[in-house]
């Protein structure tokens, strides 16, 4: 396979909307924005890969089907898993209704590959370089005034309180400890930019797993606080997230706000129990021995919200496979519960609508087979053939867990992508 041609360009960021709007033009592509937070094990490198030249979508076999994909080619890969990839791991099925379908995963090597560095950009390409920086110029950012259908929510309030008890009660009961909880909000779009859309978004609440993703019809817009897993050489990396709270404009009540979350005794138990179960998950690829929490309960803040996160690393067996570390780890536990296996099946049963990319994953795997995925969580989809619009919100539910309050959690996660669509 030849090699992509390289070329750096100077670059400043206020052209990104200019290349986004170019990018968007293309039918695969996938933008990682990293927002430049300083996290530890840090965020998304800023990449943006364009086209392919060859490829993997898949709903059986998928794991198979990426080994060889990564054995044969080598190369940048850039994709997704869908939620309903669990259907290949575990004996399990899904039969609700998916608003905007897609495959369990879809993997990607890119024509062209765009790193953004300080004040400049690396464009590799197996098309010139040069040609390629001439149709960005030529490319126009709009900004639009998205007109869409009042928002829906799938699943009404009193069916969501209804549906938090009958948890409890499993819970009650011994039938598992947690579940996250998941409802689906939908619109019609007449008018819609995904590319503005993004920007919008990304403006108002930037994240370190940014992503803007198209694969066919379908457009990921994504602002995900969240890292499923990571892998750098030998190490692997997952952070869950367990823990929210809103933010205020008052300092004073804004660190009384951190302070909670960061002493709560319900939110510290909900973190610890998804610390286990990614303990447990990263030990199956893992050198005996070296699965390490590096930190427990850490608070982050964002522009809406913080978070409590908890740092989960291990090293990974010599001999295992990129595919083994993600089939070991996957759903991941913040967005299923615990145990992960006995909630998935309730899930299928009290949600209303299939996940879809919701609860799964966009990344990269690069040359030398690191990795980085994110949670698609606190994101926008939509499709262009139907014009449908859907994001999904949810939060763990707990014996101690108050219907109210985490119908009020779930409009608090909604908040930013209501703001952008109305």
């Amino acid at each position: 396979m030849k090699k992509r041609g390289k070329k750096i360009f100077p670059f400043s960021e206020n052209r990104l909307p200019q290349i986004l709007a170019w990018a968007a033009k293309h039918e695969y592509f996938s933008f990682l924005n990293g927002n430049k937070y300083q996290t530890l094990h840090g965020s998304f490198p800023d990449l943006l890969f364009i086209g392919k030249v060859d490829f993997i979508e898949s709903s059986k076999n998928s794991f198979e089907k990426l080994n060889s994909l990564i054995k044969d080619k080598k190369d940048w890969l850039y994709g997704y898993f869908s939620y309903d990839l669990k259907n290949e791991i575990e004996k399990l099925d899904s039969k609700n209704p998916h608003t905007i379908p897609i495959n369990h995963i879809g993997f990607y090597i890119p024509e062209t590959v765009i790193k953004f560095k300080k004040n400049a950009i690396v464009i590799e390409s197996f098309q010139d370089p040069d040609t390629i920086l001439q149709d960005i110029s030529e490319s126009v950012s709009i900004k639009i005034q998205f007109e869409t259908s009042p928002l829906t929510a799938l699943t009404p309030k009193w069916k969501y309180i209804n549906n938090v008890n009958t948890i409890k009660s499993s819970i009650v009961e011994g039938d598992f400890y947690e579940m996250n909880y998941c409802i689906e909000f939908t619109a019609d779009a007449t008018s819609f930019d995904p590319a503005s859309c993004y920007n919008q978004l990304n403006s108002i609440s930037p994240m370190p797993f940014s992503a803007f993703m198209r694969t066919g019809d379908t457009y990921l817009i994504c602002a995900s606080p969240e890292r499923f897993v990571k892998k750098e050489s030998n190490k692997i990396i997952s952070q869950p997230i367990k823990g929210t709270s809103r933010r205020s404009f008052d300092k004073k009540e804004d660190e009384f706000l951190k302070q909670a979350l960061r002493t709560s005794e319900k939110e510290r138990a909900e973190n610890l129990m998804i610390v286990d179960l990614v303990r447990n998950d990263l030990a199956k690829s893992a050198q005996t021995g070296s699965v390490k929490v590096e930190e427990l309960f850490g608070i982050y803040t964002f522009n809406k919200v913080h978070q409590m996160i908890s740092t989960i690393t291990a090293l990974s067996n010599s001999s295992i496979k990129i595919s083994d570390i993600v089939k070991h780890a996957f759903p991941m536990g913040s967005m299923t519960g615990a145990p992960k296996i006995r909630v998935m099946e309730e899930i299928e049963c009290l949600e209303d609508s299939a996940r879809g990319l919701y609860s799964g994953a966009v990344g990269y795997i690069a040359p030398n087979e690191d990795f980085d995925f994110n949670v698609i969580i606190r994101s926008i989809i939509f499709n262009s053939h139907t014009n449908k619009i859907s994001f999904h919100v949810g939060s763990a539910i707990t014996y101690d867990s108050d219907p109210e309050y985490e119908y009020n959690e779930c409009l608090l996660k909604a908040e930013s992508l209501r703001e952008v669509l109305t």
